[in-house]
């Protein structure tokens, strides 16, 4: 079963706040922080990637749409 595109939003999100928390790491700290993030980002893309295949969606536009939505949710002050 593919992710809904609820979930690849909430996917894409988390891989964001990963990346944000790598800004004046340094050292081990950094490294450690690149690895949670890249592992978000790499759960994101292969949900995306599962989702275009299983809906025969463009995989591109289906990836756009969900960081459009998940920069749009993270302005919205009513957005979880």
């Amino acid at each position: 079963m593919t992710e809904g595109l609820d979930e690849l939003i909430k996917l894409e999100r988390s891989a964001e706040e990963e990346r944000s928390k790598l800004a004046d790491l340094t050292n081990d700290e950094h490294d450690a922080q690149w690895r949670r993030w890249r592992k978000a980002a790499e759960r994101a893309q292969a949900a995306i990637t599962a989702h275009a295949e299983a809906t025969r969606a463009n995989r591109y536009e289906v990836e756009q749409a969900v960081k459009k939505a998940a920069r749009h949710a993270q302005q919205d002050p009513t957005a979880e």
